[in-house]
Order: C-alpha cells, then sequence, then structure tokens
C-alpha cells in the first residue's frame, strides 16, 4: 500500500477523471464524422476509420503493453500513459492531413488499452479486499459519463468552433487528469512483475474461453454497423438538424447507461442465459431500425432502444470471462480479462469496417441489417456454449 497516505476516495476521483477522458475520445469522431468528410473532402466510410483504426489499436495495445509493462513502476507509467495520450489527441486536434489525424488516433488507442488495464489494478489496490469489485466500478463510472456528456459536449463543440476544437477540450480533460493522478494516486503501489506470454496460448486453446472472445467481438460489434454512422443516419436520414443531434446524443447516453445497469444486474446470476436474453433484444432492434431508419419520430424511438440494448451486454460478457478463466485457466484471469477488453474493440472494428463498406457500397440505410445478422451469429454462438454446459452436467 502507499508509503504517504492518501484517501482511496480521492485516488479513485482521478482516476475516474482520467476514465472520463479515455471514454470520451473512444467515440468523439462518431459526432465528427460530418465535419470531417466536410474538412478533409473525404467518403463517410473514410471518416469511419478514426473509429474502427482506434478500436484496433486498443485491441493491439492492452494484451501487448500489459505483458511489456508487468515490472513498471505503476504510478509511474500510470502518469506515462496519460501523457502519451495527451499526445496522440494533441496531434489529432492540430493534424493538416487525415492521415496525420488517424495517427494521432492510433497514439490515444494505445494509451487507453494499457489504461484500463492499469487502473482497474490500481483502483483494486488503494481499497479493503472487501470493496475492490466497488473500487473498480467506481473507476468505470468515468467512461459512463463520458458516453453520457463527453461525446455530446465534444460534438457540440465541433459543431460550434470546428473538428480541432474537441480535441484540443479532450486534451485538456486529459491534462486534469495527469495532474489529478500525480497529487491523488499513492506511490509503492505493488507491481505485478513479469507476465507469462504463454499465457496467451494457454486461453486461446480453451474452447470455452476462445468461443465467448468471439461471442463478445460480434455481439458487442453488431451495434457499431450503425453507431459509427449514427450522426449521418440522424441527418441526413431522419432529417435532424446538428443542434438537435447533440441533445439525441446525450439522451442516447442516457439510455446506454442505464441499459449497462440493468445489464449488469440481470447478468450477475446467470450471465451466459442473460447474455442470450440481451443479444435476442438487440438484433429485433436492429432489424427494426432497417425499416424505421428514414423515419424522424419511429426512426428516432428506436435509435433510443439501440442505446438501452448496446452496451447492456458488456458486464455479462467480462463477468463470464473472469468465471471462465476461474475454472480452466486460473494463471491467467488478468489476461483474460485484458483480451476480452480486446475483443469488445474487435467488434468495434469490424462493426465500422463493415458498415463503412455498406455505406460506400450500398446505403446508409442498409446498415442495421448488417448489423443484425452480426448479432444473430452471436446468439447462435450463445446458445451452443449454454448446450455445452448443459453436457458437462
Amino acid at each position: 500500500m502507499a508509503k504517504k497516505h492518501i484517501s482511496p476516495s480521492l485516488t479513485l476521483l482521478a482516476l475516474a477523471i482520467s476514465a472520463f477522458a479515455i471514454g470520451s475520445t473512444e467515440f468523439i469522431s462518431v459526432g465528427l464524422i460530418p465535419l470531417l468528410v466536410k474538412d478533409f473532402g473525404i467518403s463517410l466510410s473514410q471518416a469511419g476509420l478514426t473509429v474502427s483504426l482506434y478500436a484496433l489499436g486498443v485491441t493491439i495495445g492492452a494484451p501487448l503493453l500489459t505483458i511489456m509493462t508487468g515490472q513498471f513502476d505503476r504510478k509511474k507509467l500510470l502518469l506515462s500513459i496519460m501523457g502519451l495520450f495527451i499526445i496522440g489527441n494533441l496531434v489529432a486536434a492540430f493534424a493538416p492531413t487525415f492521415l496525420i489525424l488517424l495517427v494521432g488516433r492510433i497514439v490515444s488507442a494505445l494509451a487507453h488499452g494499457i489504461f484500463m488495464t492499469i487502473a482497474s489494478v490500481i483502483a483494486a489496490d488503494v481499497v479493503e479486499p472487501s470493496k475492490r469489485a466497488s473500487a473498480i466500478s467506481v473507476m468505470f463510472t468515468g467512461l459512463t459519463v463520458a458516453t453520457v456528456t463527453g461525446v455530446p459536449l465534444g460534438t457540440f463543440i465541433g459543431q460550434h468552433t470546428s473538428w480541432h476544437g474537441s480535441f484540443i477540450f479532450i486534451s485538456i480533460i486529459g491534462l486534469i487528469g495527469l495532474i489529478a493522478n500525480f497529487f491523488l494516486v499513492p506511490d509503492g503501489l505493488p507491481i505485478p512483475g513479469k507476465s507469462d506470454a504463454h499465457g496467451f496460448i494457454r486461453v486461446l486453446k480453451n474452447k470455452y474461453l476462445l468461443i465467448t472472445l468471439l461471442l463478445t467481438a460480434l455481439g458487442y460489434g453488431g451495434t457499431f454497423v450503425v453507431y459509427t454512422y449514427i450522426t449521418p443516419l440522424l441527418q441526413i436520414s431522419m432529417g435532424y438538424s446538428e443542434s438537435a443531434v447533440v441533445i439525441i446524443l446525450i439522451v442516447y447516453g442516457l439510455m446506454v447507461a442505464l441499459g449497462n445497469t440493468i445489464g449488469g444486474r440481470l447478468a450477475n446470476h446467470n450471465p451466459l442465459q442473460a447474455l442470450l436474453k440481451m443479444f435476442i433484444g438487440l438484433a429485433i432492434v436492429l432489424f427494426i431500425l432497417f425499416f424505421t431508419s428514414k423515419l424522424s419520430i419511429l426512426g428516432l424511438l428506436t435509435v433510443m432502444a439501440l442505446g438501452l440494448f448496446a452496451f447492456m451486454n458488456v458486464p455479462g460478457l467480462q463477468l463470464y470471462i473472469v468465471q471462465l478463466a476461474e475454472k480452466y485457466t486460473p494463471k491467467d484471469i488478468t489476461l483474460a480479462s485484458s483480451l476480452n477488453i480486446s475483443a469488445f474493440n474487435v467488434g468495434i472494428t469490424l462493426g465500422s469496417l463493415i458498415g463503412g463498406q455498406v455505406v460506400s457500397k450500398l446505403s446508409l440505410g442498409m446498415t442495421p441489417l448488417f448489423g443484425t445478422v452480426m448479432v444473430l451469429i452471436a446468439i447462435f454462438m450463445t446458445m451452443y456454449l449454454i448446450k455445452l454446459n448443459k453436457n458437462e452436467k
């Protein structure tokens, strides 16, 4: 524990501020896509790379950097991560070309991947063992708040100044997080030590864990075929103004937060059965959106329902992978957890890339149909896992 006493509540606050900055930057470009298209003279599908390449950076960064930095001092590592995050966003903010903007996004993404792993461990280390889960959830509230307020606020700033201003705003929040971490995160935190790279093989060789990682990518990623292009969908297909879109994104964020909370409670006892119901609900909503995407009122209601189901599966998927790791690969629980964070971002990458292809080759209104197909595959995989579990008993 710490050599100098710092209240755990203050440490968690510092981590939550940093998580807010990181959560805001992940999806900030979703609201800025029309501005990027206009400014750089690129297509919608090219602008979508700001989401998919970011997610790819998190996917690669989370497990690899976790293994590479296992012996580093936790506080110094955390401060370095936030510094890297700020640099990435400043590169994006002042990018003279779209390619430089993508480079800035990838740099920020590498910081994102390692931050989520490190911050979870620090949050658990600064409190009593009985309060560890609560401490981690407090740190994650930064991400939830970012979904509700950070992304719409960044979109609002972009619309009223320029997209450059949105990335500067994120950089400032990141700087506040860096300063808060410097003063409020204690020194002398436990160092995990060198990680075992063979853990990758142990996790991926287990069929239950491997199927669940694929399930995470497809079930979570299906939403992003649509969500990556939600701003042009609302503006072009449904006819909403820029100012209306900001308000819609705030309400969408509130629905996400509500769905996340409901999903956590539903998945507490039997995550797999709960996930099956959540995926079915998500597939139905995506399928309905295919028919309502050109209707202003019904389309908006369907988008709100999409927000409710979009992240509902996240707690269940994360809990289930930990339960499987405890049972089959107890040495690799942290690594399995970080691989699932990667799987979420594989889903974002896959979903947004598929969405980009659908937008460029077919139309914006076809994206919900392809999202539905991804989630349907996840439903069949969940049913297969349930069957495997029954056969084992």
